[in-house]
């Protein structure tokens, strides 16, 4: 006893009353253990042979007996354990598990089972080999051959093979799981034999509070990852009413039903042989407790329902979604057994090249079966994969709907999983009515021939997620569309995810690391003059986002900011070594130009400072640079396929791109990102979370940011930091008031659309369809004026939009939508947009940059508030109408801000009023956020976020890093005036363009 526990003669509060109570639950008759002796441990072959022996001789007994398992000093024994040592040494214990081992002595060969696999109904053998099973938990095991004093806490074994070791701490006795980690990395020599790699599953720290495990020791450099169930959306245990918090690890994950199951279908040992240098990489995995308690409990689910279901899984970046989506896929093509398997097939869409490789060793790790895995290109490719009888086919997100829109109708009557890696809301909509079509129920024989009635119908019935296929999709930020099709209805009738892991549980077990904690901004400051004599009339609008991109293209803006980046990378990253001396960074930029022309500025600073490092530029095609065409193999010199690996070798050390690598791309070596491209929203979190990535060495990041302001990417994160729930529902309402007034506008009457769309569901020939709409752009052309085309063909694109999206999510029928889709969807590409005169041209001739400096501010940590976050659904409901093009003379534009605020004693008046009138529209009209607000809502809802847009704008402009904002903040007349005209300046009722629309990642 310890304390006043000893000295009162009180409840036992010790360690050894931790280890003793451990053993006592899991030496119980419901826990299923038994308590091994420390004296049949064999040190020299880490095999408790007392339990090995009394397995084999009730299971395999000629086999026992052949290998003289009961005579310590037989030498036939010897060799038998000596050959079980060696097999895991080179195979790993979870190897020998598997696949037992042959071995042969004077009486022959015997193919040697060592575990009793968990077996399929109706077999005999198997099911009394699998309760054979010995589980055995050994307390105080002295390990060492060479120190015999040294003792493990407990050590646990199956069949007398070597599972796990546990290091146990006592807060009470003031030592924390902390110091049991340290135990391992300090005291527990890695060249013991109980402790070389493969020879356990994992090493567990623990205390009443947190469990930590590692799968491979290393001394200090051994890494130990947590295993805790998450409290409060954070990192930790929630109280547990009976016992200890970390009971669940021995009572529950720990118990051998559950142990079975992680050594048949999660750990495994992996090979892997880098072609280069020819040596071979092995590394054991072993599930975190959340990827472990999302794939059992989505099988489970999915068991007990059938197909048909919604799961969303809202994951952390860097959470090891590619691991949980392995699992998960090839124990859904078993599920339910052989005689009647839930799915036929799982089919995986992705983004990234390199999951299938994954999914495919790992499925290899757990089957003997060839083919199980094939990635799909064509839809030829899914066909052949499904006819083959192959059960996991993978595809891209872009190929996903060409394959199925080709597959026989013989699949329709299949059921499938289909697993959406980082999921997107065009997985709804078309995209979903692609899948759909291709994998939706087969229609029953009818004798009468299908009514154009009939055939609305069945395309209604495909496009509404479908009752014959699950759909699992993973994603770490989850938008109010991705809640909207794949999340579940809770009793507050708010769409929950099904399970999460959040960014802050991520962050706070240190399993990725905080992207926010050191984050710097780097001003740009600059001044544009007039370069002409007289003043010229421009539009205003346009001529603000032309001259933004003048001076953000200016070669000499760039190779300033390159210097920058350059000089903080060989300072502050290079010479400290970050991560071991190992560390990279990654240039994040906007658009392909500006990113060649910023690899050839940092090449020019490395190469004027002698520099050994070299920078690499990643962008998809073939592009015009310096007058002569450019790819990225020709500027590497290597293959594009080899830009990640070729990154972590020497001299590379920068990673310069426009739109590749901001997602999915999993490097732990990243340490420092350099923007300069406006983040917000989904892809902030994206972009920045590529430096989250956890390493042994890794123990910060950094972000040095040329454009984006603290509040816009606080607010960013703050959507995804804790769990997201879609606070109420799409109302459809609003589709019957669009469509009453598209059939208000005079150009199409309802007998058109029934008769079109008859026409184009019975194929009928092109040339009677186009000459149909014909007749109605004559109608349209014929509208009073070039304001009401403007609001016709606006609103009709939005009530596409609105009605994809719809139909993916609502659980009834209504033709009458479908069929004014299907027309709009063909008239709305005929519809001629009036010519508009580009009134700002000319504007670049006029100016000159007449002064660029940048500089770097002080490095904040960004903090994010401990709550949920409630997104509401927003279908894109915003009217079109065109804005008149806003003619002002140069001098003009600054007249209404000097009526209003010429007292203000501003240091650079000039400067001021070109960013209030010119740079910060400029910069509020390109914002992300802002733009969707003007796609997809009103103009009260557009208002609200022009005002938050200029929020994040006006932060990016400041001269002293107080003055302008100074105003902003503290006087209220100041703000409201200027918030008013930049909304005024930009905002585009217009604004109906379909790109990237639908993304939602």
């Amino acid at each position: 006893m310890s304390g006043k526990a000893g000295l009162y003669g009180g409840t036992d509060m010790s360690e050894r009353a931790l280890e003793r109570d451990i053993v006592a639950d899991m030496t119980s008759l419901s826990g299923g253990w038994i308590e091994g002796s420390p004296k049949s441990y064999d040190r020299g072959r880490a095999i408790d042979t007392e339990q090995l022996q009394a397995f084999l001789e009730e299971t395999q007994p000629e086999a026992a007996a052949a290998f003289e398992l009961g005579n310590p000093q037989s030498e036939t024994r010897a060799q038998f354990l000596n050959r079980v040592q060696g097999h895991i040494t080179q195979h790993g214990v979870v190897d020998l598990l598997r696949k037992g081992m042959n071995h042969s002595t004077s009486t022959g060969v015997y193919e040697v089972v060592f575990y009793g696999t968990t077996p399929s109904p109706g077999n005999a053998v198997a099911k009394r080999r699998h309760r054979a099973n010995r589980w055995s938990v050994t307390r105080q095991l002295r390990y060492s051959q060479d120190d015999t004093f040294l003792a493990l806490d407990l050590a646990i074994f199956v069949n007398g093979l070597p599972l796990a070791t546990f290091e146990l701490k006592n807060h009470q006795t003031k030592q924390t799981v902390e110091d049991a980690v340290e135990q391992y990395k300090n005291t527990r020599d890695a060249r013991e034999l109980l402790f070389a790699d493969g020879r356990c599953l994992a090493h567990f720290a623990v205390d009443e509070h947190s469990v930590r495990f590692c799968t491979r020791l290393a001394g200090k450099k051994s890494w130990f990852l947590p295993f805790d169930k998450g409290w409060e959306g954070g990192a930790g245990n929630p109280p547990n009413p009976h016992g200890y918090k970390t009971a669940y690890l021995w009572q529950d994950v720990l118990a051998p039903a559950s142990l079975a199951d992680i050594i048949e279908h999660y750990a495994a040992r992996l090979v892997d042989k880098d072609p280069k240098t020819k040596k071979t990489k092995r590394w054991q995995i072993f599930p975190r407790y959340h990827q472990l308690d999302v794939v059992r409990e989505i099988l489970k689910d999915s068991k007990e329902n059938g197909a048909g279901q919604r799961y969303l899984i809202q994951h952390s970046a860097g959470s090891g979604k590619s691991n949980s989506i392995a699992w998960l896929a090839h124990q859904l093509v078993d599920l339910g057994g052989d005689d009647s398997p839930v799915f036929d097939a799982v089919i995986v869409v992705t983004d990234r090249i390199n999951l299938d490789t994954q999914i495919e060793r790992t499925v290899k790790q757990f089957t003997q079966r060839r083919s199980l895995v094939k990635h799909a290109d064509k839809s030829k490719d899914l066909r052949e994969a499904l006819a083959n009888g192959t059960k996991i086919v993978i595809s891209t997100v872009q190929k996903f709907p060409v394959i199925l829109n080709d597959i026989d109708n013989a699949h329709r009557d299949r059921r499938f999983a289909i697993i959406i890696d980082e999921a997107h809301s065009g997985q709804g909509g078309k995209t979903t009515h692609a899948m759909s079509s291709a994998l939706g129920t087969a229609p029953q024989d009818v004798e009468e021939e299908e009514t154009t009635e009939d055939k609305i119908n069945k395309i209604i019935d495909s496009q509404r997620l479908l009752g014959n296929a699950s759909y699992y999709a993973f994603t770490a930020t989850p938008k109010s569309r991705t809640l909207g099709y794949f999340g579940r209805r809770g009793e507050d009738g708010r769409d929950h995810p099904f399970h999460v892991y959040t960014m802050k549980q991520a962050i706070e077990e240190g399993f990725i690391l905080d992207v926010l904690k050191s984050y710097t901004t780097v001003e740009s400051y600059y001044r544009l003059v007039k370069s002409v004599e007289d003043d010229p009339e421009f539009d205003a609008k346009k001529a603000a986002k032309k001259l933004r991109r003048y001076v953000e293209g200016n070669s000499h803006a760039i190779q300033t900011k390159a210097s920058i980046m350059v000089d903080h990378l060989l300072d502050n990253v290079i010479r400290p070594r970050k991560i071991g001396g190992k560390a990279r960074a990654m240039v994040v930029v906007d658009g392909i130009p500006r990113a060649l022309s910023y690899y050839f500025a940092i090449t020019a600073y490395l190469n004027k400072l002698n520099s050994p490092y070299r920078a690499i530029v990643a962008f998809s095609g073939e592009h015009e640079y310096g007058g002569k065409k450019v790819t990225e193999a020709s500027l590497n010199g290597f293959p594009s396929s080899a830009i990640e690996k070729t990154l972590r070798e020497d001299p590379y050390r920068i990673l310069v791109c426009a739109d590749k690598f901001q997602t999915g791309y999993d490097e732990p070596l990243l340490h420092t990102m350099y923007v300069d491209k406006p983040l917000s929203s989904v892809r902030a979190v994206q972009t920045l979370s590529r430096l989250n990535r956890a390493h042994p060495d890794k123990h910060d990041v950094a972000v040095l940011d040329f454009y984006n302001k603290s509040d816009v990417i606080q607010k960013s994160f703050k959507q995804w930091y804790r769990t997201t729930v879609l606070a109420e529902s799409v109302d459809p309402n609003k589709l019957h008031d669009l469509r009453a007034v598209l059939d208000g506008a005079g150009v199409y009457g309802r007998e058109d659309i029934d008769q079109f769309v008859e026409m184009f569901l019975a194929k009928e020939p092109r040339p009677r369809l186009e000459a149909f709409l014909d007749q109605l752009v004559v109608a349209y052309q014929e509208l009073d004026s070039e304001d009401q085309q403007v609001e016709f063909k606006g609103r009709a694109k939005v009530f596409v939009r609105a009605y994809d999206y719809l139909a993916g999510i609502l659980p009834y029928r209504n033709p009458e939508w479908l069929k004014l889709s299907i027309f709009l969807t063909f008239l709305i590409p005929k519809l001629p947009a009036p010519i508009e005169e580009d009134l700002s041209r000319g504007i670049l001739e006029t100016v000159d940059l007449d002064s660029y400096r940048a500089e770097q501010q002080t490095a904040i940590s960004i903090t994010l508030s401990n709550e949920d976050a409630e997104l509401t659904a927003s279908t894109p409901m915003g009217m079109g109408q065109r804005a008149e093009p806003d003619l002002k003379p140069a001098s003009v534009i600054l007249q209404d801000f000097n009526q209003h605020f010429g007292n203000i004693p501003w240091t650079d008046k000039d400067r001021i009023r070109h960013l209030i009138s010119v740079e910060i529209p400029a910069k509020v009209r390109e914002d992300k956020q802002y733009i969707n607000a003007q796609r997809y809502n009103d103009e009260q809802n557009a208002r609200v976020e022009s005002d938050a847009a200029v929020q994040r704008a006006i932060m990016a402009f400041l001269k002293s890093d107080t003055e302008l904002y100074s105003q902003f903040a503290g006087n209220s007349a100041f703000k409201r005036w200027l918030t008013e005209m930049v909304f005024r300046e930009t905002y585009d009722p217009t604004a109906s363009d379909d790109r990237d629309a639908q993304r939602d990642i």
